[in-house]
């Protein structure tokens, strides 16, 4: 009892850790909702603005479902809190920004290297920020030329005689990092797997979660298992490779259709890519790499997931790996980019992360799942992160000893290209689009927002 008011070490509590103040703990903020339902101090109900003020500091990083005690699931009352208090009025801009970052990631794949242009362009990338409410000091995401989808088209299954298992594309890896699906596929290949994609573009509606976008976000999810269901029923696995959406299918999605069966057999069949290879894989062996490694696991992934599959593999591989004791990297999802959030977010990572980072040598692999903490890592530091996937395929191209020389991740992710030479009819495109972006933001703040 009390272990949400400690000040180190673990997940829960961020906020608390950073601000010391009880309505940010979740024992806090369970009180604020205990009295909210009692009605006898706080009597504005799911429209109260004292349980909004504790709540908004909550990263929904799930630390509590992990290491409380009795479990307390923070991120899923604070879902539900917001769902029935941004209804019949506006949400903030960054809410829309990116809680529909799905949306705004399939406009933005039409034009990625224009858009890119746009966005990383001073003045203009500040103007973009400040009409989707995105702190000024973050630097806007890059979208990747080639989606890693349109990638897998092109290329191709291979193994076709091989058992079959679905790699769920996230939108993150599928517009943002598709380096890390792109090795994911050769890892599943290697072990022996014929690797499928979805071939129509679905959403697990994470980021919908933390903004209360309930009802869309269980429209999304009605849509994954109507596609999936034949796959499932017949008993093919489903790999994630970002940790909170793999989160989702384990936790939210049997939370929101406990009588669907299909729901229950998604949630079962869901598993991690190290989940995968030591659990299901028999006598798997995975290429060695013994090479240093500092190792960050994502908040879902510890509270939600576990992480001994990861931990098993790290051994089987050969790396010395120093897992962190780092809790929430801070960016948690988009809540890093949120104006009055920033300095909250950088504490966090200051915490352990991003000085671990920092003091890691060079010929270091720095190793991090989450897309966020990827971004968080890149953001504030001089390194970048890299998924499992992409050191089992550092180790299968390079051998046990590795890369020679500084920054292993040099050849395994890179940043991307912005080129505006050329294309001024598609920057033309990009900025009207932002601009479009931007007016559709203002134009649902207006509007009163839905659940």
């Amino acid at each position: 009892v009390g272990d949400c008011r400690r000040e180190h070490g673990g997940t829960m509590c961020p906020s608390y850790m950073a601000t010391y103040e009880e309505k940010h703990s979740t024992r806090g903020r369970a009180r604020m909702l205990f009295e909210m339902m009692q009605g006898q101090v706080l009597h504005q109900g799911w429209k109260s603005d004292a349980v909004f003020d504790a709540l908004d500091l909550c990263l929904s990083c799930k630390g509590c479902k992990g290491d409380c005690p009795v479990n307390v699931d923070m991120a899923t009352y604070k879902a539900e809190f917001l769902s029935h208090y941004y209804e019949g009025r506006p949400r903030p801009r960054y809410a829309y920004a990116m809680g529909l970052i799905y949306w705004w990631a399939r406009l933005a794949s039409l034009a990625p290297g224009a858009v890119n242009f746009v966005t990383q362009m001073p003045v203009v990338s500040n103007l973009l920020k400040a009409a989707g409410g995105i702190a000024q000091r973050r630097k806007m995401p890059e979208f990747a030329p080639q989606t890693f989808k349109e990638w897998y088209r092109r290329r191709g299954p291979l193994k076709i005689d091989k058992p079959e298992v679905i790699l769920w594309p996230d939108t993150f890896t599928n517009h943002f990092k598709p380096r890390a699906g792109q090795a994911a596929v050769e890892v599943l290949e290697n072990a022996g797997f014929r690797v499928r994609l979805p071939g129509k573009s679905l959403c697990c509606g994470r980021p919908l979660f933390d903004y209360g976008f309930l009802d869309t976000a269980e429209r999304l999810l009605r849509d994954v298992l109507e596609a999936l269901a034949p796959a499932i029923r017949r008993g093919t696995v489903v790999v994630g490779l970002e940790p909170s959406c793999v989160a989702v299918f384990r936790d939210e999605l049997p939370n929101l259709f406990p009588e669907n069966q299909d729901a229950k057999r998604l949630s079962n069949q869901t598993f991690t890519l190290a989940e995968f290879l030591t659990g299901r894989v028999e006598n798997y062996s995975p290429p060695r790499l013994e090479r240093k490694a500092v190792v960050h696991q994502h908040c879902h992934h510890k509270s939600v997931l576990k992480t001994d599959a990861d931990k098993d593999l790290y051994s089987r591989m050969g790396l010395a790996a120093t897992v962190l004791d780092s809790g929430c990297c801070g960016m948690a999802g988009s809540f890093g980019y949120e104006p009055h959030k920033y300095d909250l977010s950088m504490h966090c990572g200051e915490s352990v992360l991003l000085p671990a980072v920092r003091e890691a040598s060079k010929d270091t692999i720095i190793m991090t799942d989450g897309f966020s903490c990827r971004s968080q890592i890149e953001d504030a530091t001089r390194r970048r992160g890299l998924h499992i996937a992409q050191v089992l395929e550092m180790a299968l191209h390079e051998g046990a000893s590795g890369p020679r020389g500084a920054y292993p991740e040099r050849g395994y992710t890179e940043p991307y290209v912005i080129d505006g030479e050329g294309h001024r009819g598609t920057i033309a495109f990009a900025a009207g689009a932002g601009l479009a972006a931007a007016g559709a933001i203002w134009a649902l703040q207006r509007r009163n927002g839905n659940r």
